[in-house]
């Protein structure tokens, strides 16, 4: 069973999730919605990654095998500056959640495959949070993108 390596991969890319709704809102203190809604964000996915921590446990009988470098690939290195900054900020965090969003979803899968009730449960919770995240970033990312790419710089 590989269930333990896409439980490490998804509380890893939780807990770079979180810490990235963080840096982004420190990175972008003129946009003043991002401050609430940013480290609300953020303490949902250090929560999703905490509540992880038992199935780990409970699974990592497959993870003493050697976890492959290329399933964690790093999505967002910083946050940049400048309207062009956030805007490109928000697309990395958007595809970071992403990736949380797929992996939420195959671990249901595997979680249904194997009767694990309480970890359907959770992927059911989880998944619902990550959805509210793709769409907060795609209405974000719409309102930024006129302003940052159409209007001329200057």
């Amino acid at each position: 069973m590989q269930l333990a390596h896409y439980l490490g991969l998804l509380h890893r890319s939780q807990s770079e999730l979180a810490e990235a709704f963080r840096a982004i809102r420190r990175g972008h203190p003129r946009e003043p919605d991002l401050s609430g809604v940013c480290e609300r964000l953020a303490a949902q996915c250090h929560d999703q990654a905490y509540r992880l921590e038992p199935f780990l446990r409970r699974y990592a009988v497959d993870a003493a095998a050697e976890q492959p470098e290329r399933l964690h690939v790093p999505l967002f290195s910083g946050a940049r500056s400048g309207g062009l900054g956030l805007l490109r900020d928000l697309h990395d965090l958007y595809l970071l959640a992403t990736e949380c969003e797929v992996s939420w979803t195959l671990i249901g899968q595997a979680a249904r495959g194997a009767r694990d009730e309480e970890l359907i449960d959770l992927v059911r919770h989880c998944g619902q949070e990550t959805a509210v995240h793709l769409l907060w970033l795609r209405t974000r990312m719409r309102q930024a993108a006129p302003q940052v790419l159409a209007v001329p710089s200057g």
